[in-house]
């Protein structure tokens, strides 16, 4: 396979990563967070968030979706819901104040890196655009930063990733919560995607970059001599 065809592999790679770490960002599916449901025909209240809002969902529970032991759920009921942004949030019990302030400390951590992870993205993409629109030596030299910021960019999002697990798992361990269940949901899912596509397509976009090294280990050796005889 040519230089070029492997590239353009490349590229759209990349471009499903970044839509992907795109939808992670701007989604608040991250985790789902359940109560404890003890009794059947009444109104549970579960919640899910992402990096910049927390969303709670009154769902009323029916004897087809009761589960004795089980939270509330599935958070795909119909139900009304109220999101707020973690900036403008009022809390107001003592289980709300500590889960309020848990999720507001991790996610600001969270959205901030997400942030450089957009930024090395945009970084990354004007340096390839660069070298499409390029010629000679300078189209392949931009590749070298192109996959430098990719690679960046996917491991912002890992350690973005990483944040918020542990802003779950505390909340889940602590014994002032209310949730007793909790998964990770869609937009964790394309954030981890998009890790994997930034870092690793970023990564090989850099060595794609690379002078091709010689097939026989006497090439550079006789390249020398044929130079100084001349």
């Amino acid at each position: 396979m040519q230089k070029r065809t492997k590239i353009k592999i490349a590229i759209f790679v990349l471009i499903v990563g970044m839509a992907c770490m795109f939808t992670a960002v701007v989604t608040d599916h991250w985790a789902v967070l359940s109560p404890r449901v003890e009794r059947v025909n009444e109104t549970c209240e579960a919640a899910h968030f992402g990096l910049w809002k927390l969303c709670k969902k009154y769902i009323y529970i029916s004897e087809e979706n009761f589960v004795q032991g089980h939270g509330c759920g599935p958070i795909s009921l119909p139900g009304e819901e109220n999101c707020t942004y973690f900036r403008h949030f009022t809390p107001g019990q003592d289980a709300e104040i500590f889960d309020y302030k848990t999720q507001k400390e991790y996610n600001i951590s969270a959205a901030a890196i997400s942030i450089f992870s957009l930024a090395f993205m945009i970084f990354g993409s004007l340096c390839l655009m660069g070298s499409c629109t390029g010629k000679g030596k300078g189209r392949d030299y931009l590749l070298k930063p192109a996959g430098m910021f990719y690679a960046f960019a996917g491991l912002c999002c890992f350690i973005s990733l990483e944040v918020m697990r542990q802003s779950v798992k505390r909340m889940i361990e602590s014994e002032e919560t209310i949730w007793i269940e909790y998964y990770y949901s869609w937009s964790f899912a394309c954030a981890c995607t998009g890790f994997v596509l930034l870092f690793l397509t970023g990564f090989a976009l850099l060595l794609l970059s690379m002078p091709q090294m010689p097939r026989n280990p006497w090439e550079t050796c006789m390249d020398a001599e044929h130079d100084q005889v001349e």
